[in-house]
């Protein structure tokens, strides 16, 4: 049952509005003044506050304010019988979710209380999806190469320095664009990925800088691209080494001028975005090939951060092997599967072609092929299927 803090001064109004609100099936909670009302959403989670703004011995505004440094999440209704624009206006500034007249209206009243309602879970559920979505991405390691690359991570991070993650297929870049990311400034902004080399080399342009209706027989409509779509945030290019030479050209003037034209338009469109990059070839060799502008290279790697394949780094394999059978076996409602020290053994002597990648792989294989412990027998039987 959802939970709600009336705050005022007035009895008469608490009484009223608990029973508007019991009636809806709310549970309710009531303080006579601001410095109780905050002694209680200090000490108690409410799924929404209803403040009144006249109060004796701590106003409203002023409980707001406190409400918000102690980092409370629940939203707050303020309400005044003296209400003015202004006054509606600097509550919702002060972080008010929104403001009601006196004498409420009672059908005014729900509907902010059931959107008030809507917005606390889907704050609570996206809250939950990225802590879910950060522990699919998080960096598992103790290895002298690992604690390097997160050492970096944490100088890098909250600057806007350009990085290009360099490292073979499977191996753990997007990881460290995502930590880059969510370590950043820019963490509120989206982090938009781009797989260039999953994208035909004539619509590249049209993927990162857009199009205009009538650019070409499919563009039925204006659309943005992917640097539009990053904007105040990171925008990643994944293995930009496969990026045509036409496409690079472009992104060039993007990162000198901080601007793009979409594909069929003549207007500039100011953007502002961090690049990070990466890729699993050597760009030297790209160079010298004619297959990579060498002035793109020194303006992609202000920072270049290089991800060790498994195979330099298998003193980890322990962790990641504990990591992702906690995570498989969750995610498939089992009961935790382990592996003995034998069968850990066992998969550090494998030559781990495909990295963290195929290493996952063959972890899921493992939990759903054998019994609840897996042994070295097990490990030598399922780990070489399809090498």
């Amino acid at each position: 049952m959802a939970k709600i803090l009336i705050i005022d001064d007035e009895k008469n109004i608490r009484k009223s509005l608990r029973e508007i609100l019991e009636f809806e099936k709310y549970k309710v909670e009531e303080a006579e003044d601001g410095v109780n009302g905050l002694s209680m959403a200090s000490k108690e989670v409410f799924d929404l506050i209803l403040c009144d703004i006249k109060m004796p011995r701590l106003d409203g505004l002023e409980l707001l304010n406190k409400l918000k440094e102690g980092a409370i999440e629940s939203p707050i209704v303020m309400m005044s019988g003296h209400g003015t624009i202004e006054t509606a206006v600097e509550a919702v500034k002060k972080g008010a979710y929104d403001f009601l007249a006196k004498p409420i209206d009672l059908n005014r009243l729900l509907v902010t209380v059931r959107n008030a309602m809507e917005r606390t879970h889907l704050v609570t559920e996206t809250k939950a999806l990225k802590k879910k979505v950060s522990k699919n991405f998080e960096m598992i390691g103790d290895s002298k190469a690992i604690a390097g690359i997160q050492e970096m991570i944490e100088k890098v991070a909250p600057t806007d320095a350009r990085v290009l993650i360099t490292g073979s297929n499977g191996s753990g870049k997007e990881l460290v664009a995502r930590a880059l990311h969510e370590k950043s400034n820019r963490v509120a902004g989206p982090l938009v990925e781009v797989n260039c080399a999953a994208i035909p080399g004539e619509l590249i342009e049209s993927e990162l800088f857009g199009h205009e209706k009538g650019a070409f027989t499919s563009a039925v409509a204006t659309r943005k691209g992917k640097f539009e779509m990053a904007e105040g945030g990171t925008l990643f290019l994944d293995e930009i080494g496969d990026m045509s030479l036409s496409a690079q050209a472009k992104v060039l003037r993007a990162l000198q001028e901080n601007k793009i034209t979409r594909v069929g338009g003549d207007k500039e469109i100011k953007v502002n975005v961090r690049i990070v990059a990466a890729t699993n070839k050597d760009l030297q060799k790209e160079i010298a090939a004619g297959n990579f502008r060498e002035d793109l290279y020194h303006r992609l790697s202000v920072i270049p951060i290089h991800v060790p394949s498994l195979n330099e780094r298998k003193e980890d394999i322990p962790l990641l092997a504990e990591h992702f059978l906690t995570q498989i076996c969750s995610d498939y409602g089992m009961v935790k599967k382990t592996i003995t020290k034998e069968g850990i053994k066992e998969l550090q002597q494998i030559n781990w072609t495909g990295n963290i990648r195929e290493f996952r792989n063959v972890i899921e294989r493992l939990i759903i092929l054998c019994e609840k412990t897996i042994s070295e027998k097990e490990v030598r039987q399922y780990a070489s299927v399809g090498k």
